[in-house]
């Protein structure tokens, strides 16, 4: 029986090594770095990390330009990003970890986990997860503090202000797919009621320690001797926009170059988009859901996380905080985190055991999938 296992291991090791192969063989890696370093030296971003990677290897990684444009600090490896909301992902994962553990039901109305909810006793978990509860999604971009506020604010406090301003639901629950970063706000409460533990630390205890990764790499601290500064095109629409949003005297510093910068700041909503991490970290984390025998969640679950939801029988095109797409005939599963000063995209594509991240420190507000540029090198189709 000994020597069997040795065997499969074998034959799933050279299974894995001629994928690989295959991979790096079908991309130009002349032309990744090309339009990897097209973004920077085009005035694009002060910053990039790209990696492409299996379950055991990164197949091919870059990084290129400064974290910081006015010292002219180079990005490192461990240089970390405001990850905005791919931070849902881990919300909607940790969600599925207390229904496999019983105790949450998907169908339950989210009333029954948190008390004073704001909107319809008709809303379900579910819905909260789906982006299907038809709860609205004010523009998110003021909806953040300095760094050295952080310790003195209180998220429950604004959001319960938050959530009297904007009473009603923009559509009956269950009957339109539309984002929502209050919903994912509601959720994140959810978590901490029924696990009787602050967000962060289940985070921190179920998802992040359970891959193996260093809590600087992936977490809700900024650490400023590794973290990039995140930056907006001086002469852009969306620079001019940004005085009308937030408070620029407060938030930014003067323009170095062609960039100005913000000042470290956190996102008020942590469960939608409080996270902060480098590629290696959001690596690990995708490599973790990759796995058959994922320790984040069983097999049951994780096809639950991962099945794409309808409204009829129109796709909504997201899973459960994942939305779905397929590139060069592969499906995958991805989510941007996306706003003032940072762009991020992560990408599983499960048939294959791949996945692929990006990273920005430039403002990104829309879900851009730029990973469809990069990814199109690696893959065959």
């Amino acid at each position: 029986m000994a020597s069997r296992s040795k065997l499969i291991l074998f034959v799933t090791a050279v299974c894995v090594f001629i994928c690989t192969i295959s991979i790096l063989n079908s991309g130009n890696m002349k032309d990744v770095n090309s339009f990897l370093k097209k973004q920077v030296d085009d005035g694009k971003t002060p910053s990039i990390q790209y990696a492409f990677f299996n379950l055991d290897s990164v197949i091919y990684e870059s990084k290129y330009g400064v974290m910081n444009v006015g010292l002219n600090t180079p990005v490192e490896s461990n240089t970390t990003y405001n990850i905005f909301s791919v931070t849902k992902t881990f919300t909607a994962l940790a969600v599925l970890q207390l229904v496999q553990a019983g105790k949450i039901n998907l169908s339950d109305p989210a009333s029954r986990y948190i008390s004073g909810f704001p909107y319809s006793a008709d809303i379900t978990v579910e819905q909260l997860l789906t982006h299907t509860s038809g709860i609205p999604n004010p523009l998110p971009l003021r909806w953040i503090h300095l760094a050295e506020e952080h310790n003195d604010f209180s998220r429950d406090l604004f959001f319960s202000e938050i959530f009297k301003k904007y009473p009603k639901l923009d559509s009956r629950p269950g009957t339109k797919f539309s984002y929502s970063n209050l919903g994912y706000v509601l959720l994140g409460q959810l978590i901490e009621n029924v696990s009787g533990e602050k967000y962060e630390k289940y985070i921190a205890d179920n998802i992040i320690a359970r891959c193996g990764i260093d809590s600087g790499s992936l977490g809700f601290e900024i650490n400023a001797e590794v973290h990039a500064t995140g930056y907006q095109r001086s002469l852009s629409v969306t620079n001019a926009l940004l005085g009308f949003l937030i408070d620029k005297k407060k938030f930014m510093g003067a323009s170095e170059g062609k960039w100005k910068p913000f000042h470290n700041f956190y996102t008020n909503g942590t469960s939608y988009g409080g996270m902060v991490a480098s590629g290696n970290g959001l690596i690990h984390y995708a490599r973790a859901l990759l796995r058959n025998d994922s320790l984040l969640i069983n097999e049951k679950y994780k096809k639950i996380l991962f099945t794409e939801r309808n409204i009829g029988d129109k796709p909504t095109g997201m899973s459960m905080s994942w939305y779905t797409g397929s590139l060069k005939g592969h499906q995958y599963f991805a989510h941007a985190g996306g706003g003032g000063g940072y762009y991020v995209e992560l990408r599983i594509y499960p048939a294959l055991g791949v996945g692929s991240v990006i990273l920005f420190n430039r403002s990104g507000m829309n879900d851009e999938r730029i990973l469809d540029k990069a990814d199109c090198f690696f893959l065959e189709g």
